[in-house]
C-alpha cells in the first residue's frame, strides 16, 4: 500500500479518536471526572505512550540503519565500478568493449533508480537484467591474458565483478523493508487510545482541537518517515545517486 495512504488512515484513526473522546466527554456523569479517575486515566495513559514511543523510537532507528546501510553499499559498489573499469583499462585495448559496456550497463541502473518507481527497481532484478550481468562476466572469463600482468588484472577484474554482483543483490533484499502489518495495526491501537483519552479529558474548545489535529499530524508523519526510509529506493524519501552518477562520469576515461 502507498506509503502516504497508510500515513493518511493513521492519522484519521488516531485524530478521529480523538475528536471522539471529545464529542463523549460531555455524555459522562460527573464522577468521571473525579480527581481519582483523572490520575487513573493519566498512570494508564502514561504507560501507554511510554510504550509506543519505545516502539516508535525502536522502529526509526531500523529504519534509519536500514537506510544509511543501502546508501553505504550504493557508494561502495560506485566505487568498485571505478576500480573495475581501471583494472579493465590496465589490462590492454582489448577490453575497450567491455569498458563500454560496463558504462552503458551502469547508466542503466541509475536510470532505473532515478524513477523510483517500484515497477522499474524490479527490472533491476530481473531474468533479463542477470542474463546481461551474467554474459559481462563471461566476457572477462573469456579475456585470453598474454603475460603475468594480464593474468593478474583478469583475475582482479572477477573478484570486483562478483563483489559488485554481490552488493547489488544485498542492496536489493535490503531496500524492501516495511512496517509489519500486525506491529502497525498494534502501534496505531495505542496511539489512539492516548488520543482517546487526551480528547476525553480535554475541554472542547478550537485550541484544544488544532493541538491534538497537529499531533495527530505528527504521529502520522512519523510513521510516514518509517515507512519512507525503510524502503530507500522508492517513495519519497531516498538515497543520494550522487555518488553513483560521479561514479559513470569516470567511466571509460
Amino acid at each position: 500500500m502507498n506509503h502516504l495512504v497508510v500515513a493518511a488512515i493513521v492519522f484519521v484513526c488516531v485524530f478521529g479518536s480523538a475528536l471522539i473522546g471529545l464529542s463523549v466527554r460531555s455524555r459522562l456523569p460527573a464522577h468521571h471526572f473525579s480527581d481519582e479517575s483523572i490520575g487513573v486515566v493519566k498512570l494508564a495513559t502514561g504507560l501507554i505512550a511510554t510504550i509506543a514511543a519505545l516502539v516508535l523510537g525502536l522502529l526509526v532507528s531500523s529504519a534509519k540503519t536500514s537506510f544509511d546501510t543501502v546508501s553505504a553499499e550504493l557508494t561502495q559498489n560506485a566505487a568498485s565500478i571505478i576500480r573495475l573499469d581501471r583494472v579493465l583499462a590496465k589490462y590492454g585495448p582489448e577490453t575497450h568493449e567491455l569498458r563500454a559496456s560496463l558504462k552503458h550497463i551502469y547508466s542503466n541502473s541509475i536510470d532505473i533508480l532515478e524513477t523510483g518507481d517500484v515497477v522499474q527497481l524490479a527490472k533491476i532484478g530481473s531474468p533479463q537484467a542477470v542474463s546481461r550481468t551474467e554474459e559481462f562476466q563471461r566476457q572477462i572469463e573469456a579475456l585470453a591474458p598474454r603475460n603475468d600482468a594480464q593474468r593478474g588484472e583478469k583475475a582482479r577484474a572477477l573478484d570486483i565483478v562478483e563483489s559488485v554482483f554481490a552488493a547489488r543483490w544485498l542492496t536489493l533484499l535490503q531496500s524492501k523493508g516495511s512496517i509489519p502489518v500486525a506491529l502497525l495495526a498494534i502501534l496505531v491501537a495505542w496511539l489512539s487510545i492516548i488520543f482517546g483519552a487526551f480528547g476525553l479529558y480535554a475541554p472542547r474548545n478550537g485550541t484544544v482541537v488544532i493541538a491534538l489535529l497537529l499531533c495527530a499530524l505528527s504521529a502520522a508523519g512519523a510513521i510516514l518517515i518509517i515507512q519512507e526510509m525503510a524502503t530507500p529506493l522508492d517513495g519519497l524519501v531516498r538515497v543520494p545517486l550522487g555518488p553513483m552518477r560521479e561514479a559513470l562520469s569516470r567511466l571509460g576515461q
